[in-house]
């Protein structure tokens, strides 16, 4: 296959797949993995024909480059719709569905009105509540269609457009996961530029199919599966999120089922399927022939790659499979991935870490690798002056390259603050460049720090996951100003509970993480809050929004099942 980063648009790309093998699947949408006829496929002719009616309805009406909301579930209206404003050469601008809870319904809201999006396109079956939706928050006005329904006109209505790679193909909006989601203009050239880095490093071809349960409004389900799929011609395998939220083992299932060579997810899922998947929906698994399980989008971690292996071995997972990667939204995913090898975990020293320095040991936490940078410049620099930092010093990322976009849409304090005169653009993530591998502790905004010691949120939640049966998979851990003391900071855990403990038993899961803190950090906690399952925010990647909960506690927010805090907490921010 030739070089994707050559042609012209992400279009003729799609295009050419639709011309020279049409009948070759394109997507398959995956509704009940337990039944025989619980799929839908569609080939690149179906794609493509129904794409063009899109873009002929969109043509008749908008100029190019206006943006276009897609509020869809995971599917093929999703897809098609995307394609259309693609070749309409206007902007997509995938959203989440607005559900029913307010910061849904907001967040929709806020994306729709920082694009300035000039129509909203949905499928029939959630068009009353989008329509509701906008009614609602002072969006009325934009025209909406069902893309599903009989609107729109003959695929020969359609006429091509004149792109290339500086024309804007998608808005991407941020997860949120440290603020507000802020929109990645992402034109065709860093799209191509990045599925062609993917196509190589993971040995994608027409014959290798990528695909999961990641919702396709984020970058990881998007830029990870959906359009590497569609542009290398190898097709994807889709299953809804929630499939996968309520039985974790379909995913691995799905895979087994439609010989999938590429499946992404953040480490949390993975950890979902270890604690999870019983012996019996393991004995029917078969992932010999799984090869590249991606696992991103957050903090890796040493033991859930070592528990994970350890726990589907017996169904055929070799240990080179799970491959830890690093990307973003801004640098249209992928920056550092090496897959074909079991995942590198180097050991340092803990209060070498504390101090922001990368000292191999023999004993330590174990840092996983997430491989070497792919088409990508990385610089660790120091996130208050901006200088380069020697080896072995913990600094933020830094990245440019073609893949990498310039800004943010409609935000230049956003983009000042993040985009460096020479064109780096600042992760907010900390790590360092050890052996020409890229090494991941954590994010500058989430950084805790307690009586002048700096410790990693994650490895705490980590710890206190793997240490106390019966709290949730799920938690969040955050500093809250201490009052009274005139300084300092508090540490504060949030986490979910398994099942309905009585008083007594959350009393004593209360009482086990003080012991736990004590003893593995040498810190105790100023506020312990547990949640029912579900209390924990989280992204649309799953990714726990720590500082959402820290607002929500402080302001009151939360609705615990038990709380413990100390009366030095501050109560308000």
């Amino acid at each position: 296959m030739m070089d994707l980063s050559l042609t012209a648009s992400a279009t003729a790309v799609i295009r050419g797949h639709a011309r020279a093998t049409p009948e070759r699947t394109a997507l398959i949408v995956v509704d009940d993995i337990d039944h025989a006829d619980g799929d839908r496929c569609w080939s690149f002719a179906q794609l493509d024909a129904d794409a063009r009616k899109i873009g002929a309805w969109l043509q008749a009406r908008y100029p190019a480059g206006d943006r276009v909301l897609l509020l869809y579930p995971t599917g093929f209206d999703f897809a098609v719709a995307l394609v259309g404003c693609l070749y309409a050469g206007m902007i997509a601008v995938p959203a989440p569905l607005p559900g029913r809870y307010p910061h849904e319904r907001s967040r929709a809201r806020g994306i729709a009105e920082n694009a300035g999006v000039s129509v909203v396109l949905t499928d029939t079956v959630n068009r009353s509540a989008v329509m509701a939706w906008a009614q609602s928050v002072g969006l009325s006005y934009l025209p909406l269609l069902a893309t599903d329904g009989a609107a729109v006109p003959e695929a020969e209505s359609w006429s091509p457009s004149e792109l290339g790679h500086d024309t804007l193909a998608i808005i991407q909006y941020t997860s949120g996961t440290t603020g507000e989601p802020r929109g990645v203009p992402v034109s065709h050239g860093n799209l191509l530029h990045n599925m062609e880095s993917q196509r190589r490093v993971y040995g994608l071809t027409a014959e290798t199919r990528l695909g999961g349960w990641v919702p396709l409004h984020h970058a990881m389900g998007l830029f990870g599966h959906l359009m590497p799929a569609l542009l290398v011609g190898g097709g994807c395998v889709l299953m809804h999120p929630a499939a996968f939220i309520r039985q974790p083992h379909r995913w691995l299932r799905m895979i087994d089922k439609y010989d999938i060579h590429v499946s992404a997810a953040p480490d949390f899922a993975f950890e979902m399927c270890r604690a999870r998947v019983t012996d019996s929906q393991l004995s029917g698994l078969d992932l010999s022939r799984w090869r590249i399980g991606v696992n991103g989008a957050e903090r890796v971690h040493a033991e859930t790659l070592e528990a994970f292996a350890k726990r589907f071995a017996p169904a055929g997972l070799r240990d080179d499979v799970v491959c830890p990667c690093y990307g973003l939204s801004e640098a249209t995913l992928l920056v550092s991935a090496d897959p074909f090898r079991k995942a590198v975990v180097t050991r340092v020293d803990e209060h070498g870490l504390e101090r922001h320095r990368f000292t191999p040991t023999d004993a330590g936490p174990g840092v996983v690798s997430c491989g070497a940078p792919r088409d990508v410049e990385v610089l660790v620099a120091d996130p208050t002056t901006g200088a380069a930092l020697p080896a072995g010093t913990i600094g933020e990322i830094w990245v440019r390259g073609p893949g990498v976009s310039r800004g943010y849409w409609r935000d230049e304090a956003a983009t000042d603050r993040t985009v460096t005169v020479d064109g780096y653009v600042r992760t907010g993530d900390l790590g360092t460049m050890h052996e020409g591998e890229l090494y991941l502790t954590g994010r500058t905004a989430e950084l805790l720090v307690v009586d002048g010691r700096c410790l990693y949120p994650q490895e705490i939640e980590r710890a206190l996951r793997a240490q106390i049966p019966g709290l949730g998979i799920i938690g969040a851990v955050f500093t809250v100003p201490l009052d009274g003391s005139g300084s300092g900071n508090a540490l504060v855990v949030v986490s979910e509970v398994n099942g309905r403990p009585s008083e007594d038993r959350l009393r004593h899961l209360a009482d086990e993480i003080t012991r736990t803190l004590t003893r593995e950090f040498s810190v105790r906690p100023g506020g312990t809050v547990l949640l029912r399952r579900g209390g924990v925010r989280r992204a649309t990647s799953g990714k726990v929004k720590r500082s959402e909960m820290r607002r929500l506690f402080l302001g009151g927010g939360l609705d615990p099942v038990y709380t413990d805090w100390q009366p030095l907490v501050a109560a308000t921010s």
